[in-house]
């Protein structure tokens, strides 16, 4: 398979300005391939490039929609097992350095050696069908499979895949990164916000049009909403804008665009399972019981949001289970039978109305998982538990729940790519640093692996179908619903496009423009 450039947008562009979007807090870091949140995502994308991205103007994520970056083109050879790509030639590093094929050996070689030489490596289990990654000459890079995966462009195409320097530390990307994408990192201030300003050596001549890009950390939602819709910021955080708030900003600002879309984003409910009593697999499976999905959907976001497994939903996930397919799921039907069966599991564990458990129920300290948590610990109720709020800031949450340092927690996860290679490894695979429940079974992995090699997608579909419902009947790690969120922008904004079934992968910004 050959990739061709894209040619860029036939409207009339208009070089400079400064591109101001609003951020919802603090980035722990710059180093994409260290960190687990779209927080970091957004603002530095477009400080890199992938080999292969999904087109930036085509909203759904697909095979099809892979288009080349640094990668002039690749072919598939040895049955699938080798993906050979021919890299482009004059790219240099922000630093003035020149890429070459290395760099791409030298990323996969960070990412392949689990945590030895990065700080921590959320997306190892994307790559462990990647035996070795060989840079064959300066312009020729290969990656060697252990087993046919068709998918394998898919997670190369992904915003939390750029390709690293070899000539630049890990430690040093933390706060300093150096890319080959249109912007370069100007000032990140913890609280406070990130400048972008433009690469004027950027290898796709006459871009960026912007000259900068500055995201302002403003913590509070509805401080954010108002000062947009006041017109002091050109973008909302891309994921921000809720069913309500949508209404707010349509009847305050008419003028102002926006686009309602799956987030790919999860809400679901984590428990430590090495934590007595959560120790009890009793226990563990109250919790999930009284959980009443519907309730979270309709208060949360009037109806918008979706039940569902692992995978995205229909129908703009591709894999998800049908609404028919959950009705048997434990905790997606009655709601009232599956409490009275909660009830039960506490009581053989010995507590009720009397003696009851009180735990703490942490989640990150911005309004998306702060509402649905509130929500948790009101339903918590029905089944003698008592649970107090811990907020925690998102420079240490994700580090406490890799580290397994909570009992009870309400997150959201995203599917960066929707794809099950993503979905099942990433948050069910043994070992993996985002399967923050520790769930490990050997038979799942042979059926994670089994359809990943799978090249029929009829096929492939319908093990995704059944894999997906026996890891939820298990209740492996309980999902309460699929999100769904709006990004809004002023008119003034020109040639951005919200992709409709992932928010990580489309912010390189780099033929975006303004007109003031």
């Amino acid at each position: 398979m050959l990739g061709l450039l894209v040619a860029g947008p036939a409207a009339a562009q208009k070089s400079g300005g400064v591109l101001r979007i609003q951020h919802m807090d603090s980035p722990p870091s710059a180093s994409i391939h260290e960190e687990a949140t779209v927080s970091v995502a957004v603002p530095f994308m477009s400080l890199y490039n992938n080999l292969v991205m999904f087109d930036q103007h085509v909203p759904r994520n697909s095979l099809d929609s892979i288009v080349p970056d640094l990668a002039a083109s690749w072919a598939w050879q040895e049955g699938g097992t080798r993906l050979v790509f021919k890299t482009r030639d004059g790219v240099r590093w922000h630093d003035g350095k020149p890429f070459t094929a290395k760099d791409v050996a030298c990323t996969f070689e960070l990412l392949l050696s689990g945590e030895n030489k990065l700080r921590r490596n959320p997306r190892a289990t994307w790559w462990t069908n990647v035996e070795k990654v060989t840079a064959d000459s300066d312009s020729q890079a290969t990656f060697h499979l252990k087993a046919p995966q068709p998918s394998l462009l898919a997670l190369l195409a992904s915003g939390y895949t750029p390709i690293y320097p070899c000539h630049i530390p890990p430690d040093q990307m933390r706060r300093r990164p150096v890319g080959t994408g249109p912007f370069k990192l100007a000032e990140f201030k913890m609280n406070e916000g990130i400048k972008l300003t433009r690469n004027e050596d950027y290898w796709k001549k006459g871009l960026p049009y912007l000259d900068r890009i500055e995201f302002t950390i403003i913590p509070d939602r509805s401080t954010r909403m108002l000062s947009f819709i006041a017109g002091k910021f050109d973008m909302t955080f891309p994921t921000d804008v809720t069913v309500p708030l949508l209404k707010n900003i349509r009847a305050e600002a008419p003028k102002a665009q926006c686009t309602m879309r799956e987030s790919g984003v999860s809400v679901n409910l984590i428990v430590n399972q090495d934590a007595p009593p959560f120790d009890n697999p009793g226990i563990r499976r109250a919790l999930a019981l009284t959980l009443d999905r519907q309730s979270f959907i309709d208060i949360l976001s009037e109806g918008e949001n979706k039940m569902a497994g692992i995978m995205l939903p229909p129908p703009d996930g591709a894999w998800g289970m049908t609404p028919e397919m959950l009705k048997d799921l434990p905790g997606y039907g009655d709601v009232g039978k599956a409490r009275e069966e909660a009830r039960a599991l506490m009581k053989e564990a010995g507590y009720g109305p009397d003696k009851r458990l009180k735990i703490k129920v942490s989640t990150r300290n911005i309004a998306t998982f702060k509402d649905p948590a509130v929500i948790l610990i009101d339903q918590l109720k029905h089944v003698f538990v008592d649970g107090e709020l811990e907020i925690i800031d998102t420079a240490v949450y994700y580090n406490r729940v890799f580290k397994k340092d909570y009992v009870v927690a309400l997150n959201l996860s995203g599917i960066a790519v929707d794809d099950p290679d993503v979905a099942f490894f990433e948050s069910y695979g043994c070992g993996s640093l985002r399967n923050y429940n520790g769930y490990c079974n050997a038979d799942m992995t042979r059926r994670f692996e089994a359809q990943s090699r799978e090249p029929d997608p009829k096929k492939r579909q319908q093990m995704v179908w059944q894999t997906d419902h026996m890891l939820q009947a298990e209740i492996a790690r309980p999902i309460i619903f699929y999100g769904r969120a709006a990004g809004c922008w002023q008119p003034q904004v020109r040639n951005i496009t919200l992709h409709v079934n992932s928010i990580y992968n489309n912010w390189r910004f780099e033929d975006v423009w303004v007109e003031r």
